[in-house]
């Protein structure tokens, strides 16, 4: 049976904790992450500049230098769509 998985093509930060996603379904969506950002992994992400150095890997999952990551389906369905947002880049 084939996967028909999400995946994430671009990541960018655009403001205090929010991404903006683009997927392979062609969609864009915001994500808030504030309530995340805890534990050994997450935590460290409140440095914004640690934050800013999200990465897609090979799997189109994000990924950032602390070994937090996120799947895609997950940011999908947190996302809000991006005309939908209202965030503004900092």
């Amino acid at each position: 049976m084939a996967s028909c998985r999400i995946a994430i093509t671009t990541v960018c930060p655009v403001g205090r904790y929010w991404l903006r996603l683009s997927f392979t379904d062609g969609s864009i969506r915001d994500v808030d992450l504030t309530g995340s950002l805890r534990g050994p992994l997450f935590g460290p992400l409140k440095n914004y500049a640690t934050f800013d150095q999200v990465r897609i890997d090979e799997f189109g999952i994000i990924r950032w230098p602390t070994g937090a990551s996120l799947e895609a389906d997950v940011l999908y369905e947190m996302g809000i769509p991006y005309r939908e947002a209202g965030i503004w880049a900092a």
